[in-house]
C-alpha cells in the first residue's frame, strides 16, 4: 500500500451580495488532478464567518430555491444581535453562513471527485457585500 499523502491549496473566488451561489465543481477537481492522489478524500472549507460551501444540483431552479430559503431560515431586516453590537447589517449573514456550514469533505476514487449526476459543489456568500472568497483545500489519500 502507497503512503498517505496530502496536497493543500487554495481558491479565490469573487462573488456577488449574498445570498450569491457560484459553483466551483471543476476548480475543485482540477486540485484533484493536480494532487494526483487517487483514493481518498478531499475538504473544502471556505474562511470566513458569512461564507458557505455545499452541494446542490446547480442550475436555475434550484439555485433559485434555495436563495429563497436561506433568505427565509434568517431574513435580513430582522433584529440581530449582532447588529446592536457591531452596526454593519450582517446579522442575517452570519446566521445563514452557520446553518449551511463553512466546509464539505467528499470522496476521492480513482483521481476524481465523486459526486451524483446532478451534484455541484457550491460556494456560497451570504455577506450584504461582495467579497473575495477564500476556499481552503485539502485533499489526503494515496497516489
Amino acid at each position: 500500500m502507497s503512503p498517505a499523502s496530502v496536497y493543500c491549496d487554495s481558491l479565490k473566488i469573487n462573488l456577488k451580495k449574498g445570498p450569491d451561489i457560484r459553483d466551483i465543481t471543476d476548480q475543485v477537481a482540477k486540485l484533484i488532478k493536480d494532487s494526483k492522489i487517487k483514493e481518498g478524500c478531499i475538504c473544502a472549507t471556505v474562511i470566513g464567518s458569512t461564507g458557505s460551501v455545499t452541494t446542490i444540483e446547480y442550475e436555475p431552479g434550484v439555485v433559485q430555491d434555495l436563495k429563497r430559503a436561506i433568505t427565509k431560515l434568517a431574513p435580513p431586516g430582522e433584529t440581530y444581535a449582532h447588529e446592536q453590537a457591531w452596526h454593519d447589517g450582517n446579522g442575517h449573514s452570519h446566521v445563514q453562513a452557520a446553518l449551511l456550514g463553512p466546509s464539505i469533505s467528499l470522496p476521492v476514487r480513482n483521481g476524481r471527485l465523486v459526486l451524483g449526476t446532478w451534484q455541484q459543489v457550491v460556494l456560497i456568500n451570504h455577506d450584504n457585500r461582495s467579497r473575495d472568497r477564500m476556499v481552503e483545500v485539502t485533499i489526503t489519500g494515496i497516489t
